[in-house]
């Protein structure tokens, strides 16, 4: 009689056990990690293709033609907040003759500030400050070239696809000041529309 009600109690407790069992989900599926957030901060260098169009002030001729070069500069992060400062020196095959008139832009460089707001690893941004550059005139085989120094104003997008690699379109308006060229008898100077692609690495 006792080893009936103890058989008897085993099984309604196995029973009871099942029956909880079956409410129960049938697997536990933990919570995905958080997505870690792109660092922005730190120095950086790179290069740049692109292209460059323009016109010569105070002449007809049109400078155009590639550029390339490299850049570098340094990012603060606050938040979705970047700001940063950027250098870049160029060579451009930008030139152009109209008439007696041959007017190039062997190179120029920049100093800019940057600013922009981050979406995890795409940065837009907007920036602005010096620019500097050769202008170089031709006539009859008569040359001279000056430097001149003026601003740049643009905007861009930049991408991390690694913790250390991003890319960049970008695009600048630069207006080189001008100066007076005894070739043409006035004053000339650039104003250059400009168009690249960088690659840069941070550190």
């Amino acid at each position: 009689m006792t080893r009936t009600i103890f058989a008897a109690a085993i099984a309604a407790t196995l029973a009871a056990s099942a029956a909880a069992a079956a409410d129960l989900p049938r697997y536990y599926s933990a919570p995905p990690p958080p997505l870690a957030v792109y660092s922005w901060v730190g120095p950086y260098i790179g290069f740049n293709v692109g292209g460059q169009w323009g016109e010569t002030t105070n002449n007809p001729t049109e400078p155009s033609g590639a550029v390339g070069g490299l850049q570098a500069g340094y990012n603060f992060q606050f938040g979705q907040f970047v700001i940063g400062a950027e250098t870049d020196i160029q060579l451009s095959g930008a030139e152009d003759t109209f008439a007696p008139w041959k007017f190039s832009n062997p190179w120029f460089g920049t100093l800019r500030g940057r600013a922009g707001y981050a979406l995890n690893n795409i940065l837009f941004y907007g920036t602005g400050g010096l620019a500097y550059g050769g202008l170089k005139g031709e006539i009859f085989g008569v040359t001279e070239s000056h430097t001149l120094v003026g601003w740049t104003a643009g905007a861009g997008m930049e991408v991390g696809f690694t913790p250390n690699w991003s890319a960049k379109v970008e695009y600048l308006y630069m207006a080189l000041g001008e100066k007076g060229y005894s070739i043409t008898g006035v004053n000339n100077g650039l104003d250059s529309n400009l168009l690249r692609f960088g690659v840069n690495y941070r550190f």
